[in-house]
This record gives structure tokens, C-alpha cells and sequence, in this order.
């Protein structure tokens, strides 16, 4: 007697072609591997990166005009105020990502010094602390010159021992965003182009005179991308791991939990890989239609610079996106300990997405 019919072997067996046919594919390859792995070996080498000094002041601190070291510090490019409540300043201080929290108060007495400023650091900011101290050096001394020539100086710097803290590297910062990128990157342009080709190429026609489902094709070329995709997230965190000192707070927990973070964000991302090859006419659209999702993305989405660089009124677009609260959750696992049920709110969010790009995707996909 024969043997009946099996969806699951048939499922299988397609995500194993597809798996071979992947890695057989140079774009697959260049985006998923090449392309990260490029840059965050250049981020990993520059190792700094930029000498942009990010500090915090606390709320007693006179911001007046009558401050002039205030006024003076705010015109410093390399200087970026960040403006949150002084509990979050000594959290963002504490992982290294701002360098000081300043407190500047005037001593209430019209005899020189007039102020006093006191800088707060930590373990973690040290060594862009030299950049700060020479900045406020200079302009106090410019200050004793113009408005205190007689005086033993304009403003006093207190700065009292840092507090303990984890080192931020660049990259801490740099590879969960280019993990990111490889995942849109596999989800969209792999998905779009995959599905475009098979139907053009009569594939899925030929699929159709075999007695397996269309679900199971579904499952079974998803499958094969999802385990390509899990197998770079696997090289690019090893190697920034052992090779750059990328942070896991919580070892293999931290590891496997941004694995199963990649994995939630390359289903997500692959839901507009269906739209766009349900949308696309011929092979030549696929890349501006995929572009409009991920171009954006690749630049506002926390990818290579961090959301605060942006000016006020564009970063509420670049908290929409889906990319950036990946990356966002990616970061907090990764340096700040937190657990995949801490990032409650970038799960939700990624979650709706997910929602609306199948519920597209079921509309428009096409299967001849």
C-alpha cells in the first residue's frame, strides 16, 4: 500500500531547497553577512567614534542669561544637553551614556567667584570627561579675561568622585542596529524578490499540481529564511562578542533572548516582504516599493546614530517605526539586563505592525 500523502515532509523538503538556494545566492548572502559585518567592523575599529559630549544638568541649575557659562557651553558643538528628569540622568550616567551631570549655582554674592559648578561622572564616562573639563576650562578662562580681570576666577569646578558604572562602547551601540539592518534587509528585499521569482518563474504553479497546501509552501520557504537569518544573527553577535567585547549582560541568557528578539522582528519585517511581491508588477519595482519601508528605516531608525541627534520635531516619526523599538529592545537586553518581558512595549509595537502588515500582505499577495 502507499504511503499517504505528507504535508510535513513536503514542507520540509521545500525548506531545504530554499535553504541551499539561499546560500547560493550572492545579494542573500552580501546583505545578510557582508554588509553588517563591514560595518561594524569600521564602527569596531574607530572604536570612539564621535567626540560628541553628552551631558545632563540638574534641576537646581541656574539656566538664566545671567549664567555666562551656561549660555557659553550651549554654543559648543561638541557639547549635547539632554533634557530628562535627574533620576533618568543617573540611570543614562550610571551605563555610560551620557558623560556628566552638571550643577551649576550662582553663590549669592556679587564677589568672584560667582558660581559654582560641580560635575558628576562616573566609571563609564571617563574618558570623555577630558573633553568636558578642557570645555569648561576654556570658557571660564575666556570668561576671567573679558568680565574678571582682577578676580581670582569667574566660576569654581568641583568634581567630586565618579560614581560606579558599566563602560557604553560603540559597540554596544553599533551592533544591535547593524543586527537590525540584516534582518529588514532578509525580511523585505529576500521575501519581495523570493516570492516575485517563484511566481514569474511558474514555481508555484508546478507547486499546485503536487497535492500539498498552500499554507505548507508558506511555512516551508519562511521556514528556510527565518533559519538563514538566525544563523547570521548567531556569526555577527560572536563576533562582536569575541572580537569587539560587544556587552551580554547576562551571557548565553542575554544570546539566546536576542535570538528570539531577531526572530520576532524578521517575522515582522517579512509581512511587508509579502506585500511588496503581492504589489509588484515586475522585478524592477520590487526595490523602489521595498525601499519606501526600509530606507527610512536604515537612516531615522536608531541604526547608525542615535534618535537624539535628530532635531525635536522628526523624532516622534522615528518612534514610530518599527526598526527603532527592535533596536531599542535589542539595546536594553544586550547592556542593560533587561528580559525579553521587560520590552513589554517594543514587543506591542512590533506586535501591531506585525498586525497590519499581514493583514495588507493576506489582501495583496498573489500566488499566479
Amino acid at each position: 500500500m502507499s504511503q499517504p500523502y505528507s504535508q510535513w515532509k513536503a514542507m520540509l523538503a521545500i525548506s531545504k531547497a530554499s535553504f541551499r538556494a539561499i546560500f547560493r545566492s550572492p545579494s542573500a548572502v552580501i546583505f545578510s553577512f557582508a554588509f553588517p559585518l563591514i560595518f561594524i567592523l569600521v564602527f569596531g575599529f574607530i572604536g570612539g567614534g564621535s567626540p560628541t559630549v553628552r551631558i545632563g544638568f540638574t534641576k537646581g541649575t541656574d539656566t538664566s542669561r545671567n549664567n555666562a557659562v551656561y549660555q557659553q557651553l550651549l554654543k559648543y558643538k561638541t557639547i549635547r544637553v539632554i533634557e530628562k528628569t535627574e533620576d533618568e540622568l543617573r540611570s543614562d550616567l550610571s551605563k555610560g551614556r551620557i558623560t556628566a551631570i552638571l550643577d551649576m549655582k550662582p553663590n549669592g554674592t556679587d564677589t568672584f567667584p560667582l558660581y559654582s559648578i560641580s560635575i558628576q561622572t562616573s566609571t563609564a564616562s571617563v574618558d570623555r570627561l577630558a573633553i568636558l573639563q578642557s570645555t569648561l576650562k576654556d570658557i571660564i578662562v575666556d570668561l576671567d579675561r573679558r568680565k574678571a580681570p582682577n578676580a581670582p576666577t569667574y566660576a569654581s569646578i568641583d568634581l567630586p568622585p565618579p560614581m560606579p558604572g558599566r563602560i557604553y562602547k560603540t559597540i554596544d551601540f553599533i551592533l544591535p542596529g547593524q543586527l537590525g539592518f540584516s534582518l529588514l534587509s532578509a525580511g523585505v528585499f529576500g521575501v519581495a524578490f523570493l516570492f516575485f521569482n517563484l511566481r514569474q518563474q511558474l514555481v508555484l504553479k508546478r507547486f499546485f499540481a503536487t497535492p500539498i497546501k498552500r499554507g505548507y509552501i508558506l511555512f516551508g520557504e519562511g521556514i528556510s529564511r527565518v533559519l538563514f537569518q538566525l544563523i547570521t544573527a548567531v556569526v555577527i553577535l560572536l563576533i562582536g562578542r569575541f572580537v569587539f567585547g560587544f556587552t551580554l549582560v547576562h551571557g548565553f541568557v542575554t544570546f539566546i533572548e536576542l535570538l528570539l528578539l531577531s526572530l520576532v522582528g524578521l517575522i515582522v519585517f517579512m509581512g511587508f516582504g509579502f506585500i511588496v511581491s503581492g504589489l509588484a508588477k515586475n522585478e524592477s519595482t520590487i526595490p523602489p516599493f521595498a525601499n519606501m519601508f526600509t530606507l527610512p528605516q536604515f537612516l531615522l531608525a536608531g541604526t547608525f546614530f542615535s534618535i537624539d541627534t535628530f532635531p525635536k520635531w522628526l523624532q516622534p516619526i522615528c518612534k514610530i517605526l518599527p526598526l527603532t523599538h527592535l533596536n531599542d529592545a535589542m539595546r536594553n537586553i544586550a547592556f542593560e539586563g533587561s528580559h525579553l518581558v521587560d520590552c513589554g512595549k517594543q514587543l506591542g509595537i512590533l506586535g501591531l505592525w506585525g498586525v497590519v502588515l499581514y493583514a495588507i500582505a493576506i489582501k495583496v499577495f498573489k500566488w499566479e
